[in-house]
């Protein structure tokens, strides 16, 4: 296969700036991987992205890719397929959004689902179904262990997380034996621009880290990775805990 021992040769970065994702992908182009797509909305930073990895000895293309514009997932990746086979698809986009902004103003709670939850079942959906036609190649889907309970503190993005989360378990089952494999990822607090400002979460970890844990899990075709992997069995124990009691817990 192309994309045996966890080396792809060719990627698809669906959040062309995402740090995680450019951390995967920097680690894959310093293995094997020479082609990547990195998809996002245009800016400096998705070009400042692209000339990373180019220094990495990639060759690099980008596509205007936006997750809120589902009208235009089945041109926009029709076109990248379109122009070769692909190895693997990592879905990295995501916003976090503001809590209690959100409550209070629903339409950015509504932007969250829309990104997190609509966005990713349209590309992930489409990225399936061309993989599925190849007859091999891997998506990994950037969950959150935000998914697995919802928190008080961010139960917006949490259900977006959670709805994600089982998306990706269902496609997996669904490719099941078609050659394609799908790998769903749960990182705990990632320090990232993104969280840049919040309290770090105990068990933090960081995109290189994140980046490691998938391409660990690329080769052993894991379906779920957890990073840290402790967080498994914290998450296991705090998904039994009663409600009342998970409630006052300082999450």
């Amino acid at each position: 296969m192309k994309d045996a021992f966890g080396s792809p040769q060719s990627l698809l970065v669906l959040g062309g700036t995402s740090e995680i994702g450019l951390a995967t992908a920097a680690r894959l182009a310093a293995r094997r991987t020479r082609t990547v797509w990195l998809a996002g909305r245009p800016s400096p930073a998705l070009e400042a992205s692209a000339g990373r990895l180019r220094a990495l000895g990639a060759q690099v293309r980008t596509v205007p890719f936006d997750a809120l514009d589902t009208d235009r997932h089945e041109e926009v990746l029709g076109k990248v397929f379109a122009e070769g086979d692909l190895d693997m698809v990592l879905l990295a986009f995501g916003v976090l959004g503001d809590q209690p902004r959100d409550e209070r103003e629903p339409a950015g709670a509504v932007r969250v689902a829309a990104t997190n939850y609509t966005g990713a079942l349209s590309a992930a959906l489409i990225c399936g179904r061309a993989l599925r036609r190849q007859g091999h190649g891997s998506l990994v889907v950037l969950s959150s262990v935000a998914g697995e309970r919802a928190r008080r503190s961010n139960f917006v993005y949490g259900s977006s997380k959670a709805g994600l989360d089982a998306l990706a378990q269902g496609l997996g089952d669904s490719l099941h034996g078609t050659g394609v494999h799908v790998l769903v990822v749960r990182p705990g607090f990632v320090h990232t621009k993104m969280t840049a400002g919040l309290p770090a979460a105990p068990l933090a970890t960081t995109p290189e880290a994140v980046a490691e844990a998938i391409e660990h899990g690329l080769r052993r075709r894991s379906e779920v990775v957890w990073v840290p992997g402790a967080l498994r069995c914290v998450m296991a124990v705090l998904r039994h805990v009663p409600r009342a009691v998970f409630r006052r817990l300082p999450l």
